[in-house]
Parts: structure tokens; sequence; C-alpha cells
């Protein structure tokens, strides 16, 4: 179902920013495919449930896993596209304070431990703004002020957007072959490159290494697969081109700090608090 661009600004701009001193709240199952670009003088912690949301900034496009969660500085303009329409999503909205923690002041994604969780949870019950002075004003404001203490790794669950033509249809070659072992001398022979061109082009263009965004888009579509609930740990490793597991997990654990199996335990364990 979609929403008019009316209805989204209506939203973001006049209810978010409407009190500039509120913390303003807002859960609700998605219900539509996609908001528009938009931005708010409030800062933004995006907490999703049931599947992946994909946030996009003019710079690089995130990958918010369920289970996690994506802080938003004020000001960054942005849109949000979930994967299906019954994703999730629990927001709230904070007003900038003067000598903030440096971690407010730049986007990046974190997992989301036990006590954040509850906490999170605890709030499903608000809508809309909670004044200062009021309790779950103070509560709000708690959960913003232990993010810098439990939440040390910002995970590299985001891809920059690629500025130069030719390097996007080598990416959108990548995102097609995914379930192979794509060989980076391959590529280049493919497009007509020598490996060491077009290894300073993906430095140049993307600000990282060919084997660093293959390996990040896989594990990302690995997430999505086992989010999905219908292949085995083995057969998601194969699904991405892993054809040993262990290298799987391996590999999945450094980027998202816990196995494969793990993520999924954990997933079950989220919806038994529901």
């Amino acid at each position: 179902m979609e929403q008019s661009p009316f209805k989204v600004d209506k939203y973001y701009i006049k209810r978010v920013d409407a009190d500039p001193k509120s913390i303003y709240c807002h859960h609700d199952i998605m219900g539509e495919l996609l908001v528009p670009t938009h931005k708010h003088e409030k800062a933004q912690m995006l907490y999703a449930e049931g599947d992946v949301v994909f946030v996009t900034t003019e710079s690089k496009s995130y990958f918010l896993p369920a289970r996690h969660f994506i802080w938003i500085p004020a000001g960054l303009e942005h849109s949000i596209e979930p994967k299906s329409e019954h994703v999730m999503m629990r927001n709230l909205y904070f007003p900038v304070e003067e000598n903030e923690d440096e971690f407010y002041k730049n986007e990046g994604i974190y997992p989301v431990n036990n006590l954040l969780l509850q906490m999170m949870l605890f709030t499903n019950r608000w809508n809309g703004d909670l004044e200062e002075g009021t309790p779950n004003f103070s509560i709000a404001k708690a959960i913003k002020a232990i993010l810098p203490q439990i939440c040390p790794t910002n995970l590299p669950l985001e891809l920059p957007q690629p500025k130069d033509k030719r390097l996007g249809k080598i990416l959108r070659y990548v995102e097609n072959n995914l379930g192979e072992t794509i060989l980076f001398s391959n590529v280049a022979h493919e497009f007509g490159y020598s490996e060491r061109s077009l290894s300073r082009l993906f430095q140049k263009d993307l600000g990282m290494s060919f084997i660093q965004y293959y390996t990040i888009r896989r594990i990302l579509r690995a997430i999505e697969l086992l989010l999905e609930r219908k292949l085995s740990v083995k057969e998601v490793a194969e699904e991405v081109g892993y054809n040993s597991v262990p290298t799987f997990s391996n590999t999945f654990f450094k980027i998202l700090g816990q196995r494969p199996s793990d993520y999924l335990n954990g997933e079950e364990i989220l919806e038994q608090t529901k």
C-alpha cells in the first residue's frame, strides 16, 4: 500500500520536528515499501524487527537486519525501504544537545543486546511526543545515553554508492552472480580491465577493494536468506558462493560478531518476547 508524498512529508516534517524539545516516538508495521528521501532536525534511532530494511544516503546504502538499529544523525538526508511491508519499525527521534558524544554525529548500524532489546520493547506502548520531565522522556533519554557505552563497534553493513557508471555495471554483475565463486581476475577480464587498473578504480570510487565489497555483499545476502528461514546454514552458504560452511561461518562472525546459527537463535528469542 503506497502512501502519498504529502502523508510522508506530514509525518516526518510536521510531526517529528513539531516540538523541537520533545523526544518523538513512532512504532508501527511499515505498511509501505518506500519512504522517499527526507531529513529531520532530530537524530533518529531506527530499530527493525521481522526483516531487512534498506536505508540509503547520498553516498552509502545501509543494510539494516532484524535485531539491529541504525543511528541517523540530525539533518542527514536518507530514504527508507523495507524488504517487506510487514517489517516492524521502532523509531525514537532525539533533539540534538550541546557537547554531545561523537557517537551521535555519525551514522552507523549496531547490534541490539538483551538490555537494549528489553528497553526498546518497553517503549512499545508509546507513540508521539514524549515531553521533558515525564517518566517516559527520562527512559527514552536513558536509552540514548547508554548507546556509546554498549555499542562500541559500528558494523560494516553498508556499501558505498558507485559514482562511476562503468563500476555500476560491474557491481550489478556481482549482484547477479552471488551464488558463484567470483574471481577478481575473471571480472577484470570480463569487463576489459587489467587487474591493476580495476583495483585502482575500486579504491578510488568506493574506498575499498573488490574482495572487501564482494565479501560484505555475500554476507548481506546471507542475512536475508537466514531471515527467510527456508534454508539451512549449509544451504545459505552455498547460495552465496561458499563451498565451506566453516569459512562462511567465520566470515559471518567477523562481520556480525556472531555465528549464523547464533543469529537464527537470537531471532527465535525475539519472537518469544513479543
